[in-house]
């Protein structure tokens, strides 16, 4: 996995790439923490070019909405491929994480 991390107007974006699962969601998560506990209330997570989530990914993800909930924030998930969109359906995290088609309207929903 790796993870592109940008800053642009005091949204922090992460973009991710190759797999989300059980030996990768601990990094993934620290780097999240890492930017809330700097201050960043507004994040963008960009999954154009995630290949695979597991259990483990979707939890760092619930995590994340609910604690940015508590403090005032907002989280965007943007540009999931098709299959991983269909987990996230799946698991009933489209109902309760906001889920945008591209950056561009994640921008706008932040």
């Amino acid at each position: 996995m790796d993870i592109i991390q940008e800053n642009t107007n005091e949204v922090e974006i992460f973009n991710v790439k190759g797999s989300l699962d059980s030996n990768t969601s601990s990094e993934f998560e620290a780097k999240i923490y890492t930017a809330l506990e700097s201050g960043q209330r507004k994040l963008i997570i960009n999954l154009e070019e995630l290949e695979y989530i597991s259990s483990a990914g979707l939890r760092v993800m619930l995590k994340t909405t609910k604690d940015l909930k508590r403090m005032d924030g907002n989280i965007v998930l943007c540009s999931l491929q098709d299959y991983v969109r269909e987990v996230f359906d799946i698991a009933g995290f489209d109902g309760y994480m906001n889920i945008e088609k591209n950056l561009e309207e994640a921008m706008i929903k932040i």
